[in-house]
This record gives C-alpha cells, sequence and structure tokens, in this order.
C-alpha cells in the first residue's frame, strides 16, 4: 500500500488525507447542486459540510480516546484512532443544528444528504486501504487477501481488506441514494441509508478485529444495530418530517419527479481506526 503517495519539497502527501479532503470537496459539490436545485443557498451546504467534518473528526477521536481511557499512550494522540461512529453521531447532531438555524426543513434535507454521505464514506475508506491504517480484518486464506508489510499498522499475514469492501459497499450505496433520491419519500431515502450502511457494516465486522462487547457482538455491531433500527423506522413509518410540506404518505410510495424551486445531504492487532 501507499501510506505516502508523493513529496512535495520534501512534504509527505499521505494517502489518508488526501481521501478524507476528496471526500469533503466531493460530498460538498454534491450537497450544494442539491441546495441549488431545491433553491436554497449553495453555500450553506459547503458550511454545513465543513462545519460537519471538523466536528466529526473530533468526536470521532474523543470517542477514541474515551474508550481507551485506561491504557493510552502518545500515539493515541496522534493522527490516527477515529472511531466512525463517534464522528457520525457529532456529524449529524452539527449538520441538524445548522439546518436548523438556517430554517431548512429537516426531512427534506435529511434526504439530499444520505447519497453525499456515503460517497464520502467510500472516498475516505480507500484512503484507509491504502494507509494500512489497521482497519484490515482477521487473517485469510481467500484470493483476494492482502498483507499490508508497508502500511501504518503493518502486517506480513494475509488478512481480509474490509477497508476495501466498506469502500465498495457504499460507492455503489451512493449510486442508488442518487437514483432514487427523487423517486421516493426524502426520508425514506434517509432511512434507505441507514439501514442498508448500518447492515453492511454489521456484517463486515464478523470478520473485522474487535473485542466483543455484549452479547457476542462488537461495539460497531451494537451501533450498527441502532442505524439499522433508525433505518428500518423511516421506512416503515407513514408519516413525514413536520415542515417539508408533504401531508401523510407512505415512505416507499414513488414521487413523481421534482425540478421546481422550493424557496422554504504477523497477526495484527485490535483495529485502531474503527
Amino acid at each position: 500500500m501507499r501510506p505516502v503517495l508523493f513529496d512535495i519539497f520534501g512534504l509527505p502527501i499521505n494517502s489518508y488525507g488526501v481521501s478524507k479532503a476528496l471526500a469533503v470537496l466531493v460530498a460538498a459539490y454534491l450537497l450544494g447542486r442539491e441546495f441549488r436545485r431545491l433553491g436554497w443557498d449553495p453555500e450553506r451546504a459547503w458550511n454545513m459540510v465543513v462545519a460537519a467534518t471538523v466536528i466529526g473528526f473530533a468526536g470521532g477521536k474523543l470517542y477514541y480516546l474515551a474508550e481507551h481511557a485506561g491504557n493510552l499512550t502518545p500515539h493515541d494522540f496522534g493522527s490516527s484512532g477515529f472511531i466512525w461512529y463517534g464522528g457520525l453521531i457529532a456529524g449529524i447532531a452539527t449538520v441538524v443544528v445548522m439546518a436548523r438555524r438556517y430554517e431548512l426543513p429537516l426531512g427534506k434535507f435529511a434526504g439530499i444528504v444520505a447519497a453525499p454521505l456515503s460517497l464520502a464514506y467510500g472516498i475516505g475508506r480507500i484512503g484507509c486501504f491504502l494507509a494500512g491504517d489497521g482497519t484490515y480484518g482477521k487473517p485469510s486464506d481467500l484470493p483476494w487477501a492482502m498483507a499490508f508489510p508497508n502500511g501504518t499498522m503493518p502486517t506480513l499475514v494475509p488478512v481480509h481488506p474490509t477497508a476495501l469492501y466498506e469502500s465498495v459497499f457504499a460507492l455503489v450505496l451512493a449510486g442508488l441514494l442518487w437514483w432514487v433520491r427523487q423517486r421516493i419519500a426524502p426520508l425514506a431515502v434517509f432511512g434507505l441509508y441507514a439501514l442498508l450502511s448500518g447492515t453492511a457494516r454489521f456484517l463486515v465486522e464478523q470478520v473485522r478485529i474487535n473485542n466483543d462487547v455484549l452479547l457476542g457482538m462488537t461495539q460497531p455491531q451494537l451501533w450498527s444495530l441502532v442505524l439499522v433500527a433508525v433505518g428500518a423506522y423511516l421506512l416503515i413509518s407513514r408519516h413525514r418530517q413536520p415542515g417539508d410540506g408533504a401531508t401523510s404518505v407512505p415512505d416507499m410510495e414513488v414521487l413523481p419527479q421534482d425540478r421546481s424551486v422550493d424557496h422554504n445531504e504477523s497477526v495484527p492487532s485490535p483495529s485502531a481506526t474503527r
């Protein structure tokens, strides 16, 4: 793998950082397009993505530090060691607060943020894969199993490239969500994202190296079940988010294309980054 892509005047450009920056730019661009389509100020989309990214990384780091509070080392305070669900919770809280501040209808906003969120996650996981940052899985003899001798957390043992599994699924899911975003109710779009992404992470954890914490499940699996439950609720609920201008309709009902402007998106050790 390539933790360092290239140097510029002796300054190493890391694949992990490049992937995260690219994820932010792509997500902000797509969300800005959706804001413009709905007649909202696209600059606010960029503000929300940047704020959610910064606070999300802080949330992911704090979650990691809290989880390892009993045995922290100076390495834990470095550029590695982030937990996705900590970042997701902090990021969602940030965009909800900002959406309310901008007086955006949360139901419609949830529908347009799902595809950019999934796409950003897929791009970010490519960076994890290239960096060999420890998010890989258990040893495997499958044809596509990989060793990461030059990774940030190296291993000479072929393992499941779980970051690649997650990336491929997230990119495919992003395409699906982008296709259905104007065809089904907005909250159903986000519900589909929550249900499928939570299910995918739950299954990937089966071949990841994380400790069980409850009923034979890892901590990410428990959060995945929460995400799946939220997604299932949104999909079966027949009530739209108040304030999006819609009456009560089945969430999965096919909606007409709306193009009008509305003025009111060695065996490796347990993973350090989840």
